[in-house]
């Protein structure tokens, strides 16, 4: 009797699973709250393409209107997934009914943690309303030579954890940033490439909001010049460069070739490269000399040195489990990694998911030799 109640429950469980599995529509728009520290409404726009294919829009509508195309989508039997290159953010679900008004799943962003989110299938009066997304940002004309019209410093607030350096629109701030994190910057440099300043250089932060005299948005070599001549005219550095053979992390191309993405972004915009939890990095319409830049000023000890020789602009996404002595520019320091971190190590990671190599090793570099700086004027 009781192997024919389990035969029974098995056939019960196939014919529920063959129900589920039938093809089923679920274009239309499906939202859920992702809890990721605070709750994110999440809302998933999904129609059908050329030749029938699925394609989707997803919206963070607590973080703004602007929706981010999912690089893929799939609904196999009742297994449901999508991606979104952008951010580096994958999701898997299940249908949970036969009538496919209901998904339960996972969000995974790089860390070793899925966060759970559910889908329900929405109507016209259940929907959430997305915002506007912000308008189109006008840039600045590619000729043009700014200056900073109007520029505030002031000291940062006591034991503010991290530092922050952004542009937002015309509008550029910076957070608890020292003056060396201004030079490495502006001039590309790693702070192992600074001599000769104060003491106050790495100790002493300050807070920046400044906006062009030129109307636009700047693109990045804009934007490092304005610093540039804001460090001139506030601080008062002047400097001159020597060559030094100093030890370096190198990144080098594998024999099997780069396992990057062509970007076709805007080749005048500022690159896309903002770190989604330490250790998970979508990367835009970025150059390998952005990329290295943002390696040597945010992750890495010691300078990196782009000797890929590859051009053009590119979109990946790195992933690894972070160890102690990185990030320490950014005033963090990684806890012990997690035995479920299953993420590889950085060194790893460039070699499995880039294609690329990132090797220590001595090479001749420019180094600023800082002749004199003072500490920046009143506003």
């Amino acid at each position: 009797m009781k192997k024919l109640t389990l035969v029974a429950m098995a056939i019960i469980a196939m014919c529920v699973g063959a129900l589920l599995a039938q093809d089923r529509d679920i274009t239309g728009t499906w939202q859920g709250t992702l809890h990721a520290g605070k709750d994110l409404r999440t809302v998933l726009k999904i129609s059908k393409g050329d030749g029938g294919a699925l394609k989707g829009t997803f919206y963070s509508i607590d973080q703004g209107g602007q929706g981010i195309p999912l690089s893929s989508i799939s609904l196999q039997g009742t297994t449901f997934k999508f991606a979104i290159a952008a951010i580096g953010g994958t999701y898997e679900g299940k249908l949970a009914n036969t009538d496919a008004t209901a998904i339960t799943g996972f969000w995974s962003q790089g860390g070793p943690n899925p966060l759970a989110l559910d889908l329900t299938l929405a109507n016209d009066k259940t929907a959430w309303t997305i915002p506007e997304p912000p308008p189109p940002v006008v840039p600045m004309a590619a000729d043009a030579n700014p200056s900073f019209e109007l520029a505030t410093i002031k000291p940062s607030k006591p034991d503010t954890p991290g530092k922050l350096l952004r542009l937002n629109g015309r509008n550029f701030s910076t957070i608890n940033t020292t003056v060396n994190d201004l030079i490495t910057y502006a001039y590309g440099l790693h702070a192992r490439q600074i001599t000769g300043g104060p003491d106050w250089l790495e100790s002493d932060k300050y807070d920046l909001a400044a906006i062009p005299d030129k109307p636009g948005s700047p693109n990045q070599t804009q934007l490092k010049v304005m610093v540039q001549k804001l460090l001139t005219d506030r601080f008062k550095l002047t400097f001159h460069n020597e060559k030094k053979d100093i030890t370096v992390y190198a990144i080098t191309v594998l024999k099997t070739g780069p396992k990057l993405t062509k970007s076709e972004g805007d080749p005048n915009a500022l690159p896309s490269m903002l770190f989604r939890g330490l250790g998970t990095l979508p990367v835009r319409n970025a150059t390998m000399g952005d990329f290295a830049g943002l390696m040597q000023a945010a992750v890495l000890d010691r300078p990196v040195v782009d000797q890929t020789g590859l051009t053009g602009r590119w979109d990946f996404t790195l992933s690894w489990a972070p160890e102690e002595t990185q990030f320490g520019a950014m005033g963090i320091k990684p806890p012990p990694v997690a035995d479920n971190d299953s993420r590889p190590s950085l060194f790893t990671a460039f070699q499995d998911q880039l294609g690329l190599k990132l090797e220590s090793t001595k090479a001749p570099v420019d180094v600023m030799v800082i002749d004199h700086i003072e500490k920046p004027s009143e506003n």
